[in-house]
């Protein structure tokens, strides 16, 4: 009787991770997009990140203790998550009072009315931010101009690439005409452009994927499905009519394409869990994003697209599980 069989439940080998662990580990992934926010913006994005994330905390804290009735869950970070990023997704110069309704439609509707972390179908930063684009839309769309190392934001607004492309194709103009109005695609890049304080800077970004990537937080499935879609299908566009339909690199690094492949589109709540449904629920995004720049109502489409895959993302990871071992 010296060798026992033990049984135990799993998981029988643990990786040291744990959800606290995994939310910090985002939150310093979006360290460097929300410093070049800051370069650019100067305090009107400190000032609607600190209301963000302070709403955040208060609505989860007081939904959690007087409604749900369960132990507090601030320190594991995904209301910090939540904040940081609603507030990314925001101009510089939204009223503060618009960010608080923002920060509790995002906890109490986004994330508490499924109950809670881990059972929340929609991202929540996303269902605050569609929430005050339709609910202020003219707020929603006035855009800072960006100047760098601002400490007092003059107050001057300006439209963004997308902007200028939807509202330039509309009244007739040709593509080629309109990209000489706008920053270089180096400017781009680094994020001198109009825009949500969050979603300026392609190397900021990609230095936080290339983190959470190196931490094993994401995969790559998602993000570059999610982009390969938009590239292949835009540069076609382009290819069939280049002054109608601009190139697949303006799309890329204008409007909140990569934020939203990198931070939003990653959600492991909202997302499947299969490789190949990732890939699926990537080219989605991708799709709908592309349709809705090149012929919907609004400039920009990212968020929409989120939302609407993360509806069908149980569906995908019902379809698109791997094959039980064992079986034929």
């Amino acid at each position: 009787m010296e060798h026992k069989l033990v049984i135990t439940p799993s998981p029988h080998i643990h990786s040291g991770d744990s959800m606290k662990k995994i939310m910090w580990t985002v939150v310093w992934a979006m360290i460097p997009t929300w410093l070049v926010g800051v370069y650019y913006f100067g305090l009107g994005a400190v000032q609607v990140t600190a209301v963000a994330v302070a709403a955040v905390l208060f609505f989860e804290w007081a939904i959690t203790k007087y409604i749900l009735k369960k132990p507090p869950t601030l320190l594991d970070g995904s209301a910090m998550v939540t904040g940081i990023l609603l507030a990314m997704n925001l101009p510089s110069n939204l009223p503060v009072f618009m960010v608080i309704i923002g920060a509790f439609v995002a906890i109490a509707i986004g994330k508490m009315s499924f109950g809670g972390l881990g059972q929340n179908l929609f991202n929540p930063a996303l269902v605050g931010r569609v929430f005050l684009l339709i609910s202020f839309p003219a707020a929603m769309t006035t855009w800072p101009v960006p100047k760098a190392l601002t400490i007092v934001p003059d107050g001057t607004t300006g439209a963004t690439p997308l902007g200028i492309i939807k509202e330039g194709i509309r009244n007739g103009e040709k593509v080629p005409d309109l990209l000489d109005q706008m920053p270089s695609m180096l400017d781009m890049f680094l994020g001198n452009m109009g825009g949500s304080f969050g979603e300026m800077s392609a190397i900021a970004i990609l230095l936080g994927l290339a983190y959470m990537m190196y931490k094993k937080v994401v995969t790559w499935h998602v993000p570059v499905s999610l982009v390969g879609t938009v590239v292949i299908i835009t540069g076609i566009m382009h290819l069939s009519d280049p002054e109608i339909y601009a190139g697949p690199t303006f799309h890329v690094l204008t409007g909140g394409l990569l934020l939203g492949a990198v931070f939003m589109a990653t959600d492991m709540v909202a997302s499947p869990m299969t490789r190949k449904g990732q890939l699926v629920y990537g080219a989605g995004i991708g799709l709908i994003t592309v349709v809705i720049r090149l012929w919907g109502a609004y400039p920009e489409g990212i968020s929409f697209a989120i939302l609407l895959m993360n509806g069908w993302s149980p569906l995908i990871s019902r379809y698109m599980k791997p094959r039980r071992y064992g079986t034929k």
